[in-house]
């Protein structure tokens, strides 16, 4: 008869099984429903609404229960649009009630940087004490507290989780339907629905975002646009390249190069049609970071990175040019958030103006003919400017010195070497992008993140 200690393990072990099958599920739901940023929930729900002024205040309980919300409003809404942002959040306090029963209360080494989101997050709480605009602080408040509890929940059980094949398999599954969505819309779907949306009455009132979006043949799948496609796919391609390897095992070696191959080049597909500059050079720079690890000799590892480095700016030549052209105005756009963010940095050092007002402190400052902007189209900066030198400091060390650690140990493992690929590119793009109030990614990068963090410790 097995004993007491032996029955308790084992019932863990289900429970941490059924746990990264439930943690994979819902990442999977959030790359297909949870792609606008939390921060502008509500001027998407504006254009959804044909330009309908959004709510004067919203407190805490409105943004949990989504009072303020407008949710599906039949079948055809829940299967084809995105979902409101607290059904997430929901969804991470049920998945947390079932990790607590399968978490292990260990923070690897080095203990202090394991823990630095949590310093991070409660250096955000204290930066929105005296925000400049409570509702948008409030709003990125419950969003990055989700995101740090994803964080958690990677470290503390995700990580010590023996069947991950369990987390893998409904991402790749979500993924690829991603991928789906992205084939569509390049191959007719983008100009069915710019016919059907120009043939309703009233279409002008939509918000100028929306229709700029709609404009363009820059495919963005389920994520608010063109770039936060890029994001996901630098993120994740790498690991669902390797996924489809693995969850393939039962398949004959030739049969599994295949599929590990298809689900490469559609992802790289995606990519080139989403039109992101950044994205693509971030991208070379994974290959060629890729390429550098290999156990190539020197010589063949030197003229195969040279090769795709020289063939990637080719392409990248190609496919830009006429951005270049008219002058990189998008590069142009993101110079002047930068400025009045460090503008508003220096201004503020210590505590920033508050978690998510970078949109208060633009309107203000920009220059009467630049197009306004929400968010700073940099992390880092966005930090900077919203919560002060402390809170970019602990967000880059964390960022930055768990790659820095976790590198060589990730290199032990197809799967682990792959996320920190997926996580490099991710932080890369933060340089130039909003990854980060991006629920599909930001949660699904902190979850990946912990768990990095919490498996390196058990390979040392």
């Amino acid at each position: 008869m097995p004993s007491q200690p032996a029955m308790n393990q084992s019932g863990k072990s289900r429970t941490a099984s059924a746990f990264a099958l439930c943690a994979g599920l819902f990442l999977a739901v959030s790359l297909l429903k949870f792609g606008n940023p939390a921060i502008l929930e509500h001027a998407v729900q504006m254009a959804q609404l044909g330009g309908q002024p959004p709510p004067a205040n919203v407190g805490l309980a409105e943004i949990l229960i989504g009072r303020n919300t407008k949710g599906p409003d039949d079948i055809y809404e829940l299967l084809f649009q995105a979902w409101p942002i607290h059904w997430g959040y929901w969804m991470i306090g049920a998945l947390a009630c079932l990790g607590v029963c399968a978490a292990r209360w260990r923070l690897p080494k080095p203990a202090w940087l394991a823990a630095t989101p949590l310093i991070w997050l409660v250096w955000l709480f204290v930066s929105a004490v005296d925000t400049i605009d409570p509702v948008l602080t409030r709003l990125t408040m419950v969003h990055l507290t989700a995101v740090v509890l994803c964080y958690c929940l990677g470290l503390f059980v995700l990580s010590k989780v023996e069947t991950i094949r369990l987390f893998w398999t409904p991402i790749l599954l979500g993924f690829l339907l991603m991928i789906y969505i992205g084939f569509e819309q390049h191959f007719g779907g983008l100009e069915a629905t710019r016919r059907f949306i120009y043939s309703q009455p009233g279409w002008e009132n939509l918000s100028p975002e929306y229709l700029k979006r709609l404009a363009s043949n820059r495919i963005f799948a389920t994520m608010i646009y063109p770039n936060a496609l890029a994001g996901a796919l630098l993120l994740l391609l790498p690991a669902m390249t390797i996924a489809a390897w693995q969850i393939a095992h039962f398949l004959t070696k030739p049969t599994r190069l295949v599929l590990a191959g298809l689900v490469l080049i559609v992802g790289l597909a995606c990519l080139f049609w989403s039109g992101s500059k950044a994205g693509w050079l971030f991208a070379l720079v994974q290959g060629v970071v890729l390429l550098l690890g290999t156990r190539l000799q020197k010589r063949w590892k030197i003229m195969v990175v040279a090769a795709v480095v020289f063939v990637g700016l080719i392409v990248f030549a190609f496919r830009f040019s006429e951005y270049f052209q008219k002058g990189a105005p998008s590069a142009s756009a993101r110079i002047e958030y930068w400025r009045v963010a460090v503008r508003v940095f220096l201004d503020y050092p210590i505590t920033g103006t508050g978690p998510g007002t970078f949109k208060t402190n633009y309107q203000r400052l920009k220059p009467r003919e630049a197009e306004m902007a929400r968010l700073t189209h940099n992390d880092y900066l966005q930090q900077a400017c919203d919560s002060g030198l402390p809170g970019a400091m602990a967000y880059a060390v964390f960022i930055w010195g768990t790659l820095h650690r976790c590198r060589r140990i990730s290199l032990s493992d197809k799967m682990s070497h792959a996320v920190w690929l997926g996580l490099l590119g991710w932080s890369l793009q933060g340089l130039t992008e909003f990854g980060l109030y991006v629920p599909a990614s930001s949660w699904t990068a902190f979850f990946l993140f912990g768990w990095l963090m919490g498996k390196s410790e058990s390979t040392e």
